[in-house]
């Protein structure tokens, strides 16, 4: 086998530059364009619900909260949802099926994505600094060149917005998965984990949390999300 000349990996530099690199700028660009969008639906979703329930019950609260470029939270009564995008792109998974679709095999660029993941946590746990309490990734946003995107996540945010090719960027439809977001969240409830698994507690135990609720709580961990035992689509 001949090895390459220099020449030849200067010509294939400048390719990628001008190919996979241009690609990948154009991605994190497309990204932030709908980062800015998720935040301002997720204000007009905020002050929507907020208008429709907190006249019949004050405790209800709702807000929508800017944490800068590439954060920001939806609180929605007992639920933070925080909405985080990444500032890097990333190729889909070889293993994904999407890669066996004529759009993506007509152009591999296609698998390049911007991504914007969403937690949930539970607004106690911010309430009361309870450090060692855990969120769950409730569901992940993949945005292309072509500003077409799909979502990976639980439930029917797996299987609602799983059209690649199909799902081209509009207003409407991300609002549809904030939407759907928002519903998967309030729906699902804390279980009381076994009797005979938390009848035991140490003295240390005891110790933090009478001084500051310190026992780890969250959706999937010495709690779980009522019947929710499918992996993410």
């Amino acid at each position: 086998m001949s090895k390459k000349q220099p020449s030849d990996a200067r010509g294939l530099i400048v390719g990628l530059l001008r190919t996979k690199s241009c690609m990948k700028q154009d991605v994190y660009r497309n990204t932030i364009a709908l980062f800015d969008l998720i935040k301002e639906l997720l204000q007009e979703i905020a002050a929507d619900l907020e208008s429709q329930v907190k006249g019949e019950d004050e405790r209800l609260a709702i807000s929508f909260t800017d944490k800068g470029t590439t954060a920001c939270e939806l609180r929605v009564a007992g639920d933070v949802v925080i909405f985080h995008m990444h500032t890097n792109v990333f190729k889909l998974d070889q293993s994904h099926s999407l890669w066996k679709s004529s759009y993506l095999e007509d152009d591999e660029l296609r698998g390049y994505f911007g991504v914007v993941n969403v937690y949930n946590f539970l607004s106690d746990s911010f309430k009361y600094n309870r450090e060692r309490d855990l969120g769950y990734l409730v569901a992940r946003l993949f945005l292309n060149r072509d500003n077409r995107f799909f979502v990976q996540g639980k439930r029917q945010l797996g299987f609602l917005f799983d059209d690649l090719p199909g799902n081209e960027l509009s207003r409407q439809r991300i609002k549809d998965v904030l939407l759907s977001v928002v519903l998967y969240v309030l729906e699902f409830d804390l279980l009381a984990p076994p009797y005979d698994q938390v009848n035991q507690v140490t003295v240390s135990e005891m110790n933090e949390l009478n001084a500051n609720v310190k026992i780890s709580t969250g959706k999937r961990l010495g709690f779980r999300f009522q019947s929710d035992t499918n992996e993410p689509s």
